[in-house]
């Protein structure tokens, strides 16, 4: 398939789905589309794809074998750097006090819930934030997280709720959900929240991830981020990456793709 084919080559030439988007004169969204099979090209971005890596048009529509295209015809095109263009870096830029606030908020919201407690966050964090990626295309807190076999797990969290326990602002509460032991979190009733790092925009994002998920039960949000494209093709206990929201299946995408458009 020519989609498969040439994620291959722009891998190989260590391109970004941005850069190539910016080569063709496309959006991002619009080459995303075509890589996950929803779009062909036209002949004109085909063309331009083509030069760009550095191959010629027949091996493109052939799909020449890589392996002896990069070695015949090397790359012709630099990366480009366009005037006054910033390229998406998705490199998570863990950011602690926004987190602190999201958590807080969080927890004000749900935290009572009976089924909410500490893998029922875990899964709450994960969705926010690569929900608001998927959307887009900017991170909201920015959080690392690790694949491991219970899904996606924020890596600082473990720090930042035991300070926050100190800090008397959450109370840790052992607990049962029907078989199952739970960590739940409960936030001091008195405590004051402060959301100033955070927009309408990400608050109005958060409250409707809450409301379509957080009624489920660790079994179910667990189940759900394994079908995930982010927790499926990263590595054991290694970080998921949020350029992976890109190729999300209908199971899990939340962002509604404009195909057509050019």
């Amino acid at each position: 398939m020519l989609n498969t084919y040439l994620q291959k080559l722009r891998k190989s030439k260590g391109y970004s789905q941005s850069v190539v988007a910016i080569a063709l004169g496309i959006t991002r969204p619009t080459y995303v589309a075509f890589e996950q099979g929803k779009r062909d090209l036209t002949t004109s971005e085909a063309k331009l794809a083509a030069d760009f890596l550095g191959v010629s048009l027949t091996d493109l529509i052939t799909e020449k074998n890589i392996d002896y295209v990069l070695s015949i015809t090397p790359s012709k095109a630099p990366k480009p750097t366009p005037a006054g263009e910033a390229i998406r870096i998705s490199i998570p830029s863990a950011k602690l006090k926004k987190f602190n606030q999201v958590l807080l908020y969080i927890l004000n919201k749900v935290g009572g819930k009976p089924n909410v407690g500490k893998t029922v966050l875990y899964k709450l964090l994960y969705f926010i934030d690569f929900d608001y990626y998927e959307k887009y295309e900017e991170q909201l807190m920015g959080l690392t997280y690790i694949k491991n076999y219970h899904g996606p797990t924020p890596n600082i969290f473990g720090k930042t709720i035991e300070k926050l326990v100190e800090e008397g602002k959450v109370e840790a509460v052992k607990s049962k959900f029907y078989k199952y032991n739970q960590t739940k979190y409960l936030i001091n009733p008195d405590l004051k929240l402060d959301l100033s790092l955070l927009s309408a925009e990400e608050l109005s994002h958060i409250d409707h991830e809450l409301a379509r998920l957080s009624d489920q039960t660790a079994v179910e949000l667990s189940n759900l981020s394994h079908q995930d494209v982010p927790w499926l093709t990263a590595d054991e206990s290694a970080p998921l990456d949020y350029e992976a929201v890109f190729y999300r299946t209908p199971i899990t995408s939340v962002r509604v793709y404009d195909h057509g458009a050019t």
